[in-house]
């Protein structure tokens, strides 16, 4: 059920009229209900991989919560007859205990993961080997369909988990509750990956109907329905068309296309997210924003502080902390401390470490090289762009170009365009296909059909272009304003008549410029096959 569909928004309101007249004890089992409910139109066979983590990680954290007990009482009672050694002894007894149990729940959810979504990339891999060795036939594939936002539920299940085991909050003792907070309707097609303690706060609540509430979650909503259908699945047509064939599209047609395709990226996930919050605020619920606008970011490093940072966040936490001060990353630390110095000895585990964290965020966007290599890059890049960071410094303090708008214009740009290159990978079937459209930016001899016509054969029309424009230009006067705090407030602050205007404007323009009519195909968000 896509969020752009009648169904859902037929689904949507018929939800917020019950949340408000059902008991108010009971609203959070009505939305634990219509989010199976959501879940099970999308697939009823896809229940049983959210009923398995969720059931699984449920166990698991209630007895590392109550080992914990255990462990606290045993050490309360016998406190005066065990020493200090013995008492530590039986904390690391408990605590190994305790790690048994979630290493145990992460393999079985994370295995899950890994088969549904990477299995036939291995076996693809296992074929590709056995066939350059010389061997015949080779593995069949998987028939196995990846559920709807299993990503984003199993990492938000493990971060529960693995919070739950530092000792973070205790685990959540109601199963249904827990069950919710797994299965949260808006936030399984894209996320944001929330966290147990920040979601938790609002999810279970006792709401009044409050018209302000509602009405700021359905501005949000709006706004998000503007970014999907007026620009992201608009410019969907001249994305396809250029990179569906790499024999006629080459050269400044890529160059185009990773423009649009950015700009389709851009405002299908914030959109998304936007639709996603916003649902959330008519019911009183506070999810964590997802992005800061990324596209002002001066350096790639500020981009993935801006961009997707539930998920940044969420590699750093569990991923990249854990493994950079682990036992056997010190080990190593240790080892070319002695070899190659103390200061470069001391920056391998942060290389090491983000280079896994980086793999893993490739991989974990799609099965393929193309994201592989994708994390890759962005790696390098980030790991040089850190050492060379006093070079920098040193330049523009030379320079004086600390606060210099036109050289933090140069510094967007720049960085923009890196994410436009490195956004190609995404639309390619293989690594030789993007390398050779990207190689052909500097090759072919073509520009002229940025100006010549040829762009209005790419399935767009003047018309489109028109207003591919003007809701660009409206995406980046909402981002620029947002420096100095929300839009929203500072229409809210406006006379009555103009906010009526404005959003009355917005409602007529998803209504008339939004890319639907005859023919339509109603697109799914583009993070959900993610």
């Amino acid at each position: 059920m896509f969020f752009t569909s009648y169904e859902f928004m037929a689904f949507l309101f018929v939800l917020l009229f019950l949340y408000y007249c059902v008991p108010k004890k009971c609203q959070w089992q009505l939305l634990l209900a219509a989010s199976y409910l959501f879940y099970f139109m999308a697939g009823a066979d896809y229940l049983i991989y959210i009923l398995l983590t969720t059931s699984s990680t449920y166990f698991a954290a209630g007895m590392i919560e109550e080992n914990r007990k255990k462990q606290d009482a045993y050490l309360s009672r016998y406190k005066a007859e065990l020493s200090r050694e013995e008492r530590k002894v039986y904390k690391e007894r408990q605590k190994r205990v305790r790690r048994r149990r979630l290493v145990a729940c992460l393999l079985l959810n994370l295995g899950v993961l890994a088969v549904v979504k990477y299995a036939n990339f291995a076996i693809s891999g296992a074929n590709d080997i056995l066939r350059m060795a010389g061997g015949e036939g080779g593995i069949s594939y998987l028939t196995l369909a990846i559920p709807l936002g299993i990503s984003f539920y199993t990492f938000q299940a493990a971060g529960y988990l693995i919070d739950v085991y530092r000792g973070v909050f205790p685990a959540e003792q109601n199963p249904f509750r827990f069950a919710l907070f797994v299965s949260f309707f808006p936030q399984l097609i894209q996320g944001p990956i929330s966290r147990f303690h920040d979601l938790s706060r609002t999810l279970y609540e006792q709401r009044r109907f409050h018209g302000k509430t509602v009405c700021l979650g359905l501005q949000r909503i709006l706004w998000g329905y503007f970014k999907k259908m007026v620009v992201a699945d608009r410019i969907l047509a001249g994305v396809s068309t250029i990179t569906s064939d790499t024999a006629a599209y080459s050269g400044a047609y890529i160059f185009a296309g990773m423009i649009f395709y950015t700009v389709e990226l851009y405002a299908d996930f914030t959109g998304g997210i936007d639709i996603t919050i916003g649902i959330a605020q008519t019911m009183g619920i506070t999810v964590q924003e997802n992005f800061i606008r990324p596209y002002f970011a001066t350096s790639l490093k500020e981009y993935w502080r801006r961009w997707h940072i539930s998920m940044c966040s969420w590699f750093r936490d569990y991923v990249f902390y854990p493994v950079s001060i682990s036992g056997w990353m010190k080990t190593i630390s240790r080892f070319f401390r002695k070899r190659i110095g103390e200061k470069m000895g001391k920056r391998i585990p942060v290389y090491l470490s983000s280079f896994l964290v980086w793999t893993a965020t490739g991989i974990w966007h799609g099965a393929s090289w193309n994201f592989v290599f994708w994390g890759i890059s962005n790696w390098a890049v980030l790991m040089v762009s850190e050492e060379l960071e006093p070079c920098y410094e040193r330049f523009q303090t030379r320079f004086a170009l600390k606060g210099n708008m036109p050289y933090k214009v140069f510094q967007v740009a720049r960085t923009f365009l890196f994410v436009c290159v490195l956004n190609l990978f995404d639309c390619y079937a293989s690594l030789a296909d993007t390398f050779g459209m990207i190689v052909s930016m500097f090759t072919a001899d073509n520009w002229h059909v940025l100006w010549d016509g040829s762009l209005l054969k790419l399935g767009l029309t003047q018309l489109d272009y028109a207003i591919l424009a003007l809701g660009v230009w409206i995406l980046f006067l909402v981002s620029y304003s947002q420096r100095s705090g929300s839009v929203r407030d500072k229409i809210a602050r406006l006379a009555y008549p103009l906010r009526f205007c404005v959003w009355y404007g917005l409602f007529l323009a998803v209504l008339l410029l939004g890319a639907y009519g005859i023919g339509y195909d109603k697109s799914q968000f583009i993070y959900n096959q993610f």
